[in-house]
């Protein structure tokens, strides 16, 4: 089996093979002369008695520490268990082991990302276990192919990146897939750049798996957000949290909640898990349909029983009168009939829940999101210290 890996030359390799089984090889060194980007391969042999499965995967420990992803084999073996090593064939799909440019100590040289933002995208279940992956977005790249190195806080395992030429503004990959259960232990994921100045993400938080520690916080509010009759400035907060959630991975525009379920303000300060839970405890995940602007006023304009409305992210506005949605704006442009929205919200929102109708008509767009109040302290620990949004997304006349 083998793997390659790509260096920038000169250097010396040490490395060793890790087996399923437990076994290794002994640590090797491949020195790497000239200069230049350079591709090697490192390869084992396996031999084996009898039909087998498993895996393989290079460990380096220089110039970088770094482990590959593990390259599958499978030897089927003639005349069963025969004395002897007999075997026909190894398949293999290692991936790629890159090192960037090293400097002084292998480390690297210069900042190449200026901005790093992670998003989670919920592959399954809704609750607790499931599976996420972690996207990223790297901005202020240099112009030309480049190497980036990544890992997640609290590990020590550094991960590469290789960015195309053409990656534009921002560059986007998926960066980790998680398996989170009850034993998991964790409530929240963030990266950390392999650059001088340290380069951190933001902290992205998902609760339905366990509760954090009494002492963790979750950002700070510069003032205290209100709580509403029709929902008002906290109402607005989540609206944005849930946009912020979900727009890069689904596109999303807009987002909506509703006043039902929310119990009390966010006082000014430190925000803690016991203040996230009394403010919105439901927990429920943030999905994205797409509806016309027609089918929008509809659901906007629906008279709901606790005489509550819909609170919208700050992209949209919209105006209430005698029953029908008479004014509305997405990011400052009048709404068309025709026009097609995609929209954030939870599941029970859209399901018919709420005091509002089901949202018949529209289409799915994306079902990822993490829980809402996951979302909420994701958004407020990274634009922290928050302020209060001005209640004044909807007009009633």
């Amino acid at each position: 089996m083998s793997t390659t890996v790509q260096v920038q030359a000169p250097v010396a390799l040490k490395y060793m093979w890790i087996f399923s089984d437990g076994d290794t090889t002994r640590t090797k060194t491949y020195r790497v002369g000239g200069t230049g980007l350079k591709t090697v391969r490192l390869s084992a042999s396996i031999k084996v008695t009898g039909d087998a499965r498993g895996w393989g995967a290079v460990r380096l420990f220089a110039p970088v520490e770094k482990t590959s992803k593990r390259a599958s084999f499978a030897a089927d073996c003639a005349g069963g268990h025969k004395s002897g090593d007999v075997w026909n064939s190894v398949s293999t799909s290692a991936a790629e082991v890159d090192t960037p440019p090293p400097g002084q100590g292998g480390e690297p040289t210069q900042n190449l990302v200026r901005k790093a933002t992670i998003v989670f995208d919920r592959t399954t279940a809704s609750k607790c276990p499931l599976t996420f992956k972690v996207h990223g977005f790297f901005e202020g790249l240099p112009d030309g192919a480049q190497v980036v190195q990544y890992r997640l806080v609290g590990t020590e395992e550094w991960k590469t990146v290789n960015v195309p030429a053409d990656h534009g503004a921002v560059f986007s990959t998926v960066l980790e897939t998680l398996d989170w259960g009850w034993e998991t232990g964790k409530t929240s994921v963030r990266i950390e750049i392999r650059q001088p100045n340290g380069l951190t993400s933001n902290t992205l938080y998902y609760f339905e798996c366990g509760p954090p520690g009494e002492k963790e916080r979750f950002g700070a509010t510069a003032e205290k957000i209100a709580l509403t009759a029709g929902g008002g400035p906290l109402a607005e907060l989540v609206a944005d949290a849930y946009l912020d959630a979900v727009e890069a991975v689904s596109g999303a525009q807009v987002a909506l909640v509703s006043r039902y379920g929310f119990r009390t303000d966010l006082n000014a300060g430190p925000v803690t898990y016991p203040e996230l839970w009394t403010a919105q405890p439901a927990g429920l995940a943030v999905d994205v349909n797409a509806m016309t602007g027609a089918q929008l006023k509809k659901l906007l304009a629906h008279p709901n029983p606790s005489g509550w409305m819909l609170t919208p992210s700050a992209s949209l506005r919209y105006t209430l009168s005698g029953g029908a949605v008479t004014e509305i704006t997405l990011n400052g442009v009048p709404v068309t009939d025709t026009q097609v929205i995609k929209i954030a919200a939870n599941y029970i929102l859209m399901g018919g829940a709420q005091g509002f109708p089901r949202w018949e008509g529209s289409t799915r767009v994306y079902r990822g999101g993490p829980d809402d109040r996951g979302a909420l302290a994701s958004y407020i620990a990274k634009n922290s210290p928050v302020k209060a949004p001005k209640g004044d997304r909807v007009t009633i006349q």
